[in-house]
């Protein structure tokens, strides 16, 4: 299991389970028996279900880890297969099989994976443009699923009260309606401490959900530093 993503993992069920009263433990150790095995991608989706399935407090964080493993997969099993594997049909295949799977999340996991790679801060404008292209004609697609961050980037420079605040006003498409927090606190504060914390648990309206991945994504930031 890559050790970045073990990070990410721990940290997120960790916060989650302090905020919302459930005990992670097992939870945690059979997520990162999964992550760890020597199984083809969809044996691992499918064993990482069944996990979920046994602890249904934890339901709402299965498409965000659901990302985290889709990560693994790129950072450490790859490395065991043959080197154009990910253009091989094998592997559009089960694109096309988990087509449905997953969040946004993923992009944001790879951006960070790039910055740390060119020695560069994570930063929203640079997500936005740089990373994602919305501004390039022929990416439309994703200027529509993060035209949410798009018209609202001045709130990385704001605070988690006014970040929370604003997530209750507008009325968010459905890629970002739940990702919207953690994402503009993570490029308000890219490094998770106490202070971040203790805000989204008193401003947000989905505190557990929102810490969890915060918590999974700087930690992310952090482990890849």
């Amino acid at each position: 299991m890559d050790k970045h993503v073990k990070a990410a993992l721990i940290a997120s069920l960790d916060k989650f389970a302090g905020v919302s009263g459930n005990d992670s433990v097992k939870l945690e150790e059979s997520l990162v028996e999964v992550f760890g095995k020597d199984l083809g991608f969809l044996e691992k989706v499918e064993e990482f279900d069944e996990v979920f399935d046994e602890h249904p407090s934890f339901e709402e964080l299965r498409e965000v880890f659901f990302d985290l493993l889709m990560i693994n997969f790129f950072s450490n099993d790859i490395k065991k297969l043959e080197e154009d594997y990910l253009d091989s049909d094998e592997w559009a295949d089960i694109e096309e099989e988990t087509i449905d799977r997953g969040t946004e999340l993923l992009n944001l996991l790879l951006y960070i994976n790039e910055c740390h790679d060119e020695r560069i801060k994570p930063e929203l404008g640079d997500f936005l443009k740089e990373f994602l292209l919305v501004d390039e004609d022929e990416f439309q697609d994703e200027f529509h699923i993060y035209e949410d961050l798009i018209s609202n980037q001045q709130l990385a420079e704001s605070s988690v009260e006014d970040i929370c605040g604003h997530a209750g006003m507008i009325d968010l498409g459905e890629e970002m309606e739940e990702l919207f927090v953690p994402f503009m606190v993570f490029f308000h504060q890219p490094k998770a401490n106490d202070k971040v914390i203790k805000e989204l648990e008193d401003y947000s309206s989905n505190k557990e959900f929102d810490i969890a991945v915060y918590a999974l994504i700087a930690n992310f930031n952090e482990a890849t530093a």
